[in-house]
């Protein structure tokens, strides 16, 4: 899966235990899936995951990861990762934007991921299959990328590893669960946690001013493929400007919180937070405690590599150092009071 600001990879067993522990549990909704690193976890022990993001990018990680079935379609998806993987490489906008205009991807590799992505784009695939061969794409372009694993910035000199030559796999997405087929959705948080009733309700929203798009616009405009207009030294699409989140505003997030955490239908609540996060432990422990009973479970971590390697300006010149380099990963678990 693609290297990711908040990944939840070391998390995944302690919330697996949380939900493995409630009575009868078969479908749990990922309101913030990201991802869906959470949801292929859940999917593969069983349960019937129902994911949601806002972006585009996750959405197709969910539909690959939770609601593609692997016994279904694997057969053609091998069958187009070798067709792919044959595509000599034609520079287009990708290549000029994200490879010279800004240096995330070595030009080489871009100019195949400009092709390859342009053959997707002329083949009639139905939905999931495009979503997995979607998926099988950026995480090649993530395995030859050059940052510190957010978009926001590229390294002054190129990695190692975008010198390699890129290559796509098949993806590690699953047989259909025991309990019932995944969905994906693309949806405001608040509308898809009034649209589902389930028995697990997972929530890791976005917590400080680091926006998701933000820092993942390169695969946005990747799995859009609009070729949108672009701004700065990273190139972010424009409507990153516009396409704001209440979760990424210090006087907004508490009541956006609150409206998604009194819609959700479920038995059991799990919320993933930081410390880094606009909202103390307390407050949100209180915030939570209307639901139900209130568990909370505490992890520390180091931070992402781009607080370990310090603060660089655009010359790749350190001019400052990170205040810390842990944090700490609170799981409030809420069980429903009787009626």
């Amino acid at each position: 899966m693609i290297k990711y600001l908040g990944s939840k990879r070391k998390l995944i067993p302690s919330i697996l235990e949380q939900i493995e522990s409630v009575s009868n549990c078969r479908s749990v909704l990922d309101l913030f899936s990201g991802t869906s690193r959470v949801g292929h976890a859940l999917k593969q022990r069983g349960y019937r995951v129902i994911a949601n993001d806002h972006n585009e990018y996750a959405h197709a990680l969910a539909t690959c990861y939770v609601q593609a079935d692997r016994g279904t379609m694997l057969d053609r998806v091998q069958k187009l990762v070798d067709e792919c993987n044959l595509i000599s490489g034609e520079a287009g906008w990708f290549t000029d934007t994200f490879c010279l205009q800004s240096r995330f991807i070595h030009p080489k590799n871009g100019a195949r991921i400009d092709a390859i992505r342009e053959h997707l784009q002329t083949l009639d695939l139905e939905p999931e299959l495009k979503s997995v061969m979607l998926v099988s794409l950026m995480e090649a372009a993530d395995r030859v990328d050059s940052t510190t694993g957010v978009q926001m910035a590229y390294l002054k000199k190129w990695a190692k590893r975008a010198m390699n030559d890129l290559q796509l796999r098949v993806p590690d997405f699953l047989p259909r669960a025991r309990s019932g087929k995944g969905q994906a959705h693309c949806l405001d948080a608040a509308v898809a946690a009034e649209q589902f009733d389930v028995d697990v309700a997972y929530l890791d929203p976005p917590y400080n001013q680091h926006s998701y798009l933000g820092n993942y616009h390169v695969w946005e405009s990747l799995i859009r493929w609009d070729k949108p207009d672009v701004y700065g030294i990273a190139c972010k699409r424009t409507d990153c400007k516009t396409r704001k989140s209440p979760f990424n505003r210090k006087r907004e997030i508490k009541d956006a919180l609150q409206k998604v955490i009194d819609s959700v239908s479920a038995r059991t609540m799990v919320v993933s937070f930081s410390n880094e996060g606009y909202l103390p432990r307390e407050e949100l422990e209180a915030m939570l405690s209307n639901r139900g009973d209130v568990t909370v479970l505490e992890h520390d971590y180091k931070r992402y590599i781009g607080a370990q390697i310090g603060i660089h300006n655009n010359k790749g010149k350190k001019v400052g150092t990170v205040s810390h380099t842990r944090n700490k990963e609170f799981l409030f678990v809420v069980d429903r009071l009787a009626a």
